[in-house]
């Protein structure tokens, strides 16, 4: 009985060391997959956007500033004009009962979209927004300050 008893007591600790390993290495794996920016690389400077609008079927023009500040940061404003491809997006200020059918037909038919929400949509529909997210959407920030998600809100 008493062998049996320090057998037991071995076999909690020995569990309770690879649980404390296998917590180091995810925590490890989480640090090393933080990226950090700071003010240097990244402006608050407010810029005005916009596009300007063609009557002749072409492309808008987002304007010089707006255009380098895309490519600099590898943005997406206009496709390219040559390929037949729709993009979806959607502003999402107020949930008013769409969004959970819209999330459904994306995931059935395999499509992606972006979804551009506002602060008072984030803190009061997070379980909608974690699932634009986990489903492969994409998650803009709908103020003077467009953010785009790369799974973070």
């Amino acid at each position: 009985m008493k062998k049996q008893k320090i057998n037991i007591k071995l076999l909690a600790i020995f569990i309770l060391i690879l649980s404390v390993i296998f917590l180091s290495i995810i925590s490890i794996n989480r640090e090393e997959n933080l990226q950090e920016t700071s003010s240097e690389v990244s402006s608050n400077k407010k810029i005005g956007w916009g596009i300007k609008r063609n009557d002749n079927h072409e492309q808008p023009d987002v304007g010089t500033q707006n255009r380098k500040l895309l490519e600099e940061s590898k943005g997406i404003c206009l496709g390219n004009n040559n390929d037949k491809i729709i993009y979806l997006t959607f502003d999402e200020g107020y949930e008013a009962g769409y969004t959970q059918k819209i999330l459904e037909v994306l995931k059935a038919n395999d499509v992606k979209a972006a979804f551009f929400i506002t602060a008072h949509y984030v803190n009061t529909q997070e379980e909608l927004v974690k699932q634009m997210i986990d489903e492969g959407h994409i998650v803009g920030n709908h103020t003077p300050n467009y953010l785009m998600s790369g799974g973070i809100v």
